[in-house]
């Protein structure tokens, strides 16, 4: 049979060269959308807990066993299945009386399992698997016969095994979405950057800016507030190594603190362990307060007032009414001009300014979330914010600065990035978008805080302990209605909505996911004061499913004993069918691209019977 003459290529070589390179774009996009989605991680609020971070990280949040599950044959029992995981996590053949696989079983296994995996556009067989197993694995992915010495030769057989397990522990996971605040709390913010940018998995991270990496940024960028917070901050939970480790002289800090607030002046609600750093904590606070009035003032239109309590203190202190207050040695306040900064004060600033702006160490970090990240994400239909979208008590979505809902989002993001240029060119800053990064910290209706105010200085000096309490906003409870989540399904054509910031209590019952599983908390809990336990999620082709992290003391005990470390599994969705490409909306526009390239393809068909 003669063959068709319907598509034959032109002879003009132009024309032959742009018909390539169009085929390989269509069969390329065929093949993304053929594909299955990535298996992502999802976790938030690490808080500078970089050795948890790592330990967890690791084991690869519990997504060994689930991937085995999702690649081998139902038929498989459980111990069967734990059997191969512990052979991948020790990446040697272990020989089991009870479980009758011998080498070429196994070998079989993670062969299937590797396939499994590279059914996603992720992976490239060429990248993961050394050059000398290479064709080998690749005829065993393809069901093809392999030379007998891989089965019945043991030296052989084993060095397959161990090279399988390695690539499989490599490609588990496709992506890693973060929400958010890995600075503050603990003391190793800057080991879990290193690790995020790596050449390990910085093409595998997804970012999205929490309000604690937004101090940092805001302060380096030089809002002044900021500078004063985060120093405070550091010293509050006594992390001078932290600084010296970032390059920062407190000597002039140090000084000026323990000759201002010797220790027993220093009678505030202060957390900080040593009397230095006590010292230095309160003489930043009061710093940090004078700066924000300042920017409070000059921007009415963020509604703060509520914050500003020099004056009443200064009123207090003249007229002697301070039986409220914990605290009542407060040198550098002027009762006439509470707000302004002593001269010391502004020698202290205006150092830790200069040193901020160009402390080269802080730059190279804080450059990762400046050029990565994102004030919201939409990835597999779930939309992947740090706190909240502001709304109102009646469930509307909540306007600030003449925005509401994904506009309000889209223009915080053009000015953090706006900050974040000027501040990798070193050129001068906007003084309104400097201003705005203060407001993104800890205003009420920032989408990385939701709660009426951060009452630090009631925390630090009032009796009353009412005033401490910080009133959460409205983002919970609209949660729980079906009207709230819909309405933010159509603002951002998305099916869930993923969030931290705010931990779950797993310890009193409570559950990581609303009951339609729309709406899902990921905190994870990584900060001693947040119950040193919290959640991350895992999303594969199959399953949708939540994972209780590990407490420190559990993970200890578990090395101790040289055991896995416990992770308790919350199933939140099964799919009938692996989820691919196609089904997502990113798959309709990988469809419309893929349209658009074959209807041009045709057209040189149609132009050739011509």
């Amino acid at each position: 049979m003669s063959p068709k003459k319907s598509f034959e290529l032109p002879s003009n070589s132009k024309n032959v060269t742009e018909i390539d390179l169009l085929t390989q774009q269509l069969l390329r996009l065929d093949i993304q959308l053929n594909s299955n989605i990535p298996a992502t991680l999802y976790i938030s609020d690490l808080h500078g807990e970089g050795d948890r971070f790592i330990s967890i990280l690791r084991g690869r949040f519990g997504m060994l066993y689930q991937t085995c599950i999702e690649a081998l044959p139902k038929t498989f029992s459980t111990d069967k299945i734990q059997y191969l995981v512990n052979i991948i996590r020790r990446q040697r053949y272990i020989k089991d009386e009870f479980i009758k696989m011998d080498r070429q079983d196994v070998i079989m296994c993670f062969a299937q399992i590797l396939k499994y995996k590279f059914s996603t556009v992720e992976h490239n067989i060429e990248e993961v698997i050394l050059p000398e197993f290479r064709h080998i694995i690749s005829r065993m992915i393809s069901g093809l016969p392999v030379p007998d010495p891989v089965f019945e030769e043991k030296i052989v057989s084993e060095r397959i095994i161990e090279h399988l397990t390695e690539t499989i522990k490599r490609i588990l996971l496709d992506r890693i979405m973060v929400l958010g605040d890995v600075f503050d709390r603990g003391a190793q913010p800057d080991k879990i950057i290193r690790i995020l940018s790596s050449k390990w998995y910085i093409n595998m991270i997804y970012y999205v800016f929490g309000n604690h990496d937004i101090l940092w940024m805001g302060a380096a960028a030089g809002n002044r507030s900021l500078i004063a917070e985060a120093m405070r901050i550091s010293c509050r939970y006594d992390h001078l190594a932290l600084l010296e480790r970032l390059g920062f002289d407190i000597s002039n800090l140090i000084e000026f603190a323990k000759k201002t607030y010797p220790e027993k002046k220093v009678t505030g609600n202060f957390k900080a362990k040593t009397s230095q750093a006590r010292s230095m904590e309160k003489a930043l606070a009061i710093i940090q307060f004078k700066l924000e009035e300042e920017t409070i003032c000059k921007f009415p239109e963020f509604q703060m007032d509520s914050r500003l309590w020099l004056e009443k203190l200064a009123k207090k202190l003249k007229e002697g009414d301070t039986e409220g207050l914990m605290d009542k040695h407060f040198p550098t306040i002027d009762l006439k001009e509470p707000r302004k900064l002593s001269k010391e004060e502004s020698n202290i600033i205006d150092d830790l300014e200069r040193q901020f702006k160009s402390n080269k160490k802080l730059k190279k970090l804080l450059k990762f979330f400046f050029e990565r990240g994102e004030t919201y994400l939409v990835h597999n239909d779930m939309l992947n914010i740090h706190a909240l979208i502001p709304s109102t008590k009646e469930g509307e979505f909540d306007e600030f600065m003449n925005r509401k809902g994904k506009n309000l989002l889209n223009y915080v993001q053009k000015s953090i990035k706006r900050v974040g240029d000027s501040y990798l060119k070193s050129k001068k800053q906007n003084e309104k978008d400097l201003a705005l990064m203060f407001y993104l910290w800890c205003g009420p209706k920032s989408p990385f805080f939701g709660k009426d105010a951060m009452k630090t200085f009631e925390r630090y000096f009032l009796l009353d302990k009412k005033t401490h309490k910080e009133r959460t906003l409205f983002w919970s409870k609209n949660l729980e209605t079906k009207e709230f989540k819909a309405k933010i399904m159509d603002e951002f054509h998305t099916n869930r909505v993923i969030y931290g910031h705010t931990p779950v209590d797993v310890t009193k019952g409570k559950s990581m996911a609303s009951e339609d599983g729309v709406a899902i908390n990921i905190d994870g809990g990584f900060a001693a004061a947040y119950y040193n336990r919290g959640h991350a999620l895992v999303h594969t082709p199959h399953q949708l499913y939540g994972i209780i992290l590990p407490t420190p003391e559990e993970m200890k005990k578990a090395s101790n004993n040289s055991e896995t470390v416990p992770l308790s599994v919350e199933i939140i969705d099964e799919f009938t069918a692996p989820v691919r490409f196609r089904d997502t909306s990113k798959g309709l526009i990988i469809k419309k691209q893929r349209d658009q390239i074959l209807k041009k393809l045709r057209s040189f068909a149609d132009n050739d019977k011509k």
